[in-house]
């Protein structure tokens, strides 16, 4: 069966305002819901936003940013579990 973009879905999303890297909570037709991290939406100089770029190797701003936001990325993705 191919890949169907209708059918992916961003629950949740977080952006770092220093970084511009992208946390997201996505679910594929009726899967499991998972962490995706990046891509990084950068600012141009006047202020609007430029193409998506890969996330690459994160920064120590990232990673700060990141540990400061797991809690609330690990709540969301619990409530979005199903019962087993």
């Amino acid at each position: 069966m191919p890949f169907d973009p209708n059918k992916d879905k961003v629950l949740k999303k977080w952006q770092c305002p220093e970084t511009g890297l992208l946390v997201t909570i996505n679910r594929y037709d009726q899967g499991e819901a998972k962490v995706q991290i990046g891509p990084r939406i950068l600012k141009k100089k006047d202020g609007s936003d430029r193409a998506p770029v890969k996330a690459g190797r994160l920064t120590i701003e990232d990673i700060l940013w990141l540990y400061d936001m797991m809690d609330d990325i690990k709540d969301e993705l619990t409530d979005l579990q199903r019962p087993t």
